[in-house]
Formats: structure tokens, C-alpha cells, sequence
């Protein structure tokens, strides 16, 4: 099959995130099969959601890994000119949710494998399909941790999101939390009986702002990013249901991003010490928090052979960073040297009308050919 007719397969699935991923799960298992490739399944703790892993080549000999996401953002509120879940075709562009990002690096992973198996792999090719990876890289975490039982330690990863097929070396990490405060519900015309939550927000929200500041003039700075330093921002403020009840609860969510070297949870960490401190002089009567995702900063290969290879497969020169975030971190993390480096345009992705062009998947597949030959 082309990677065209395997895209339209994948469009027409609405996986979610958040949400059981069994029929897409299920379709990259059925094309696999056809080549007579098995798949390990990798089951997530929320038992609805599954990782899927297969090795094409010898596992007892270290390879590469393909790695994409299964999942897809939303078309919520969106105004697309076509079904966002039926892959449309109009010239070389092929609209719908996650043409781009990154159905389309799945498609022509899956469309390679009878390319593959025909050259005599020295070296393995393994392709991991991960879920919830728009909601904090949730899947792979748990891919990860079983490759240890499932092939030989991987030379390293190539995470295919859409970079126009240029290789990217590094992204920043990202940690986003909400915080609680709680306080006393009361009639407005006796605030004196409650305690009202929105202010201590405010003082939090301030602080947060303080904190930006901070670290905008302070750093660390890494060049290769724009802005340079770490960043947080609060995003969302929740509290109050009417202007004649003292609020008892008002909720934050907040966001950092910061710079490879430097963990997002030590940027988090001071803001839940200030937050603590509004039990402590009173002002609130508890508070709480919780992670909503997180996922570590992405540094450049150590080795600048993985960065050398992809400019050879691509014919593009490598990129510093991005401003996103992928799973490639946490590759990273793991002790696996990883680069990204996938079809298509981020600046399409999330977007309505999102599309990937067939000369785009057809560059992919070139690419992973190339790769192929060099393992052979």
C-alpha cells in the first residue's frame, strides 16, 4: 500500500487523547500483519490505551528506532472546509486531523516495512506507536520502560514529528501544574465569615508574574532558543460562581519551559513553596496542586554522528532547537541519543485544514530508504 491509502486509514480513526486508542491501535496492527510483522503490545496503566513496538532486522543487535504518536489534537471550535477525518485530496495537499502531526510519519513508517524486510538488515529498524502524547508524552513513558525485554539497546531514536524532514537537535522541557487554593464560602454581605480564595490567588499570580521576570533577566540562557531562558506564564484562573458569594476555591493552571541542563520541576518547585506559604500566614485554608503534564528539554547529541547521519539521509542541515516539545526527550533520558526529524510543518499542525503534501510522505519514505541501506 502507499503511504496516501495507509494516511487515509489513520485520518479516518478520531484518536484522542485522553481516550481509549484501540481501533487506531488495531488499524497500524492490521497493516503491520500484512507484511507478516508482529507487534508487542504495551498496555498503559489506564488499561484503555495501548503502546505498540515491532523490530524489523536482528532485536540482539542495536538499531534505530521510528517513534510517532498515535493521538491527535481536538477539532473543537474549528471551521474546517472539508471532514476533518477523512483525508482529502486537493492537488498534492492531503487535509485532515494529523496529516502533519504526524499521521503522515506513521503512514510511510508502516508503508516501508515490506522495503525493509527485502534488504537484509544487519542492523534493526524498530517502529514504536505511542498514545497521549498531546497530553504530555503519557504513552511512552511506559514503551520506554520495556525496551529493555524487547531488543538490544538502541543506537538511537528518530521521533518523526513535522520539521519539513530537516533534522532538529533539541526542544526545551515543559512542565505544566495546577495549583488550588481553597478557602471559606460566605454571604458578600459579611466577608469577614469567609475567606476568599481569590486573593491568594492573586498574590500566586503575581508571583508568578515576578518570577518570569526573573528568570527572563537572569537565565540560564541557551542561544539556540527563542526567548534564550526559561519562561512561565499562568494560563487559566478558575474561582468564584457569583459576585454575592465569597469564592472558596479558585484554581490555577500555570506553565514552565526551560532550557536543556535545567528540569522544569526546579522552576515549579519554587512557586509550590510560595503557594505553601498561604496556609502558613493565613490567607488560605489549604491548597493543593497537581501535574498536568510534563516531559524533559531535549539537549543536542552528544555525538554529532546521529546529527551528521540525518543530514546525510535528509540532504538538509540540521536546525539547533525547535519550540516545541516531543517525546524525544524522554528517549533522551533514557540514555537513548535522539534526534527529530519527520514531513510536514509544525506551523500546520493544530490548525484547521491541516495537510501534508504526497511529495512530502514520498521525501519521508527516501529518507527511511536511505536509512535502510545504511543498516544493510
Amino acid at each position: 500500500m502507499t503511504p496516501e491509502s495507509i494516511l487515509a486509514d489513520l485520518v479516518a480513526i478520531p484518536d484522542l487523547p485522553g481516550q481509549p486508542n484501540t481501533r487506531m491501535a488495531e488499524c497500524v496492527r492490521s497493516h503491520l500483519a500484512r507484511h507478516g510483522l508482529e507487534c508487542s503490545v504495551i498496555t498503559g496503566p489506564e488499561g484503555d490505551r495501548v503502546n505498540l513496538f515491532a523490530s524489523i532486522g536482528p532485536r540482539d543487535v542495536p538499531g534505530y528506532i521510528l517513534s510517532g504518536h498515535m493521538d491527535v489534537v481536538p477539532v473543537d471550535g474549528q471551521i474546517w472546509t472539508s471532514d476533518p477525518f477523512r483525508l482529502r485530496a486537493e492537488g498534492d495537499r492531503l487535509f485532515g486531523r494529523g496529516a502533519s502531526d504526524m499521521k503522515g510519519f506513521l503512514a510511510c513508517m508502516i508503508a516501508m516495512v515490506p522495503a525493509f524486510q527485502a534488504m537484509d538488515l544487519r542492523q534493526p529498524i524498530h517502529l514504536a506507536f505511542s498514545y497521549d502524547e498531546e497530553i504530555g508524552c503519557r504513552g511512552v513513558r511506559h514503551l520506554i520502560d520495556r525496551l529493555p525485554g524487547l531488543c538490544a539497546p538502541p543506537l538511537a531514536c528518530i521521533v518523526g514529528e513535522p520539521t519539513d524532514l530537516r533534522p532538529v537537535l533539541s526542544h526545551k522541557g515543559k512542565q505544566a501544574t495546577e495549583l488550588v487554593i481553597e478557602g471559606r464560602a460566605a454571604h458578600s454581605a459579611q466577608p469577614d465569615l469567609g475567606i476568599n480564595a481569590l486573593y491568594p490567588a492573586a498574590e500566586m499570580l503575581v508571583f508568578i508574574r515576578d518570577l518570569a521576570a526573573r528568570l527572563a533577566s537572569e537565565g540560564p540562557f541557551d542561544a539556540r532558543f527563542v526567548p534564550p531562558g526559561p519562561t512561565i506564564v499562568a494560563g487559566v484562573v478558575q474561582g468564584g460562581s457569583a459576585v454575592n458569594i465569597i469564592p472558596d476555591c479558585c484554581r490555577v493552571r500555570m506553565e514552565v519551559r526551560s532550557v536543556p541542563g535545567q528540569p522544569p520541576e526546579a522552576i515549579t518547585a519554587m512557586v509550590l513553596d510560595r503557594l505553601a506559604d498561604l496556609v502558613a500566614d493565613g490567607t488560605a485554608l489549604r491548597v493543593s496542586h497537581s501535574e498536568l503534564s510534563s516531559y524533559p528539554a531535549l539537549p543536542p547529541p552528544e555525538d554529532p554522528a546521529l546529527a551528521e547521519l540525518l543530514e546525510r539521509l535528509t540532504g538538509q542541515p540540521a536546525l539547533p532547537s525547535v519550540s516545541y516539545g516531543t517525546e524525544a526527550g524522554l528517549f533522551h533520558a533514557a540514555g537513548i541519543a535522539s534526534i527529530i526529524c519527520g514531513p510536514g510543518a509544525i506551523l500546520r499542525a493544530h490548525r484547521p485544514d491541516e495537510y501534508i503534501t504526497g511529495a512530502e510522505l514520498a521525501a519521508c519514505c527516501q529518507m527511511l530508504e536511505r536509512l535502510a541501506a545504511e543498516l544493510s
